[in-house]
């Protein structure tokens, strides 16, 4: 994609519990307002600025804008490597983010979408349980929302590894296949993955091994609570998450709106692992989903923006059209509510 198709920023913020985090955007360069607001939530490991790129360019190049964040202790954010102590601090510190943006005065009346791919479809699942009526609907790839049989722990081995969870939260004791060799078809891209040195590699943490099998556990119990507009998309091939995960989401979704397609052949990684064409495919699936969805914003009923704290939000110099900038801010930016959303003390 050209890119004079879009503009991409990068900024730091702090979560409630005073974390930085790292947040990104590609915005449409055409004069015209975004067609809606589409928010990422990464993978397991993952992060948004490198391995979600491709999406962020293509749905901007469609003209949507397209809303980042590293969770804590992933990517560029701070805080231990992919340590995920509570999984709802994931969907809270996604939630205050995305809805300040949601608040901001050249964004309130347009749609909202949520974007999640493998962990970060359970993300997006529980930021719509959250607030069930704020998002207009959702694209799911390859979703962690459900266990498969196939890989479900013993309840005994559960209970064992629940014992000690608190006393070494942060050990590297999980044992786990190579995700990446399962997950990324294309040897190129594969080989791209593991020389992203943002991407986490290592055994997972017990604590967050744990926090994502409760979550996903949960999520299984509570399918039929999902009411939102949602696309579904999995790779038959895909042996990381099982696609019956995401054929148990469509059947059990209380939902009207919901759309399952399966990719015959296809892998894990459908929008950045597998081969060219096929990315081209889904990715075209994906825009014509959003495409029917916003082509009558009138239709769209958006939600009024909850007023929240004060909020303080720290940004970087740089970055548009896909260059890259210091690792650290230059300078910090204060940022105060007014009438909702969220105002800059003072231009950058």
């Amino acid at each position: 994609m050209k890119s004079s198709e879009f503009q991409y920023h990068e900024e730091y913020i702090r979560n409630s519990r005073g974390v930085e985090l790292f947040a990104c955007r590609w915005i449409p360069s055409s004069s015209s307002s975004p067609k809606a607001l589409v928010f990422l939530c990464h993978g397991y490991g993952m992060e948004c600025s490198d391995s979600m790129k491709e999406c962020g360019i293509r749905l901007a190049s469609a003209g949507y804008a397209v809303f980042g964040m590293d969770y804590e202790g992933h990517g560029r954010s701070m805080g231990s490597r992919c340590y995920i102590k509570k999984f709802s601090n994931v969907v809270n510190d996604c939630y205050d983010y995305y809805t300040s943006i949601c608040a901001q005065e050249e964004y309130m009346d347009k749609g909202r979408f949520l974007y999640g791919e493998s962990m970060g479809g359970a993300v997006t699942l529980l930021l719509h349980k959250k607030d069930p009526l704020f998002w207009n609907g959702a694209v799911l790839v390859a979703p962690m929302c459900k266990i498969s049989e196939k890989v479900k722990p013993h309840p005994v081995v559960i209970n064992l590894l629940t014992r000690v969870e608190e006393i070494i939260p942060k050990w590297k004791i999980v044992p786990t296949k190579d995700v990446i060799d399962a997950a990324f078809k294309d040897l190129v891209k594969r080989e791209e993955v593991r020389n992203n040195k943002l991407i986490y590699q290592d055994k997972p943490r017990l604590k967050t091994a744990l926090e994502m099998l409760r979550t996903s556990m949960n999520l299984e119990d509570t399918l039929h609570e999902i009411t939102m507009p949602f696309f579904v998309l999995h790779g038959e091939a895909d042996t990381v998450t099982d696609p019956e995960i995401s054929k148990a989401l469509y059947e059990k979704a209380s939902t009207r709106d919901k759309t399952l397609k399966l990719y015959p052949g296809m892998w894990h990684a459908l929008t950045s692992g597998e081969p060219d064409c096929n990315v081209d495919l889904v990715f075209a699936d994906i825009i014509t989903w959003l495409d029917l969805r916003t082509a009558d914003p009138a239709s769209l009923t958006v939600t009024p923006i909850r007023v929240g704290n004060t909020t303080t939000v720290q940004r970087v110099t740089t970055v548009s059209n896909g260059q890259r900038r210091s690792k650290r801010p230059f300078f910090n930016l204060l940022c105060c509510l007014n009438r909702g959303r969220l105002v800059p003390r003072s231009t950058v």
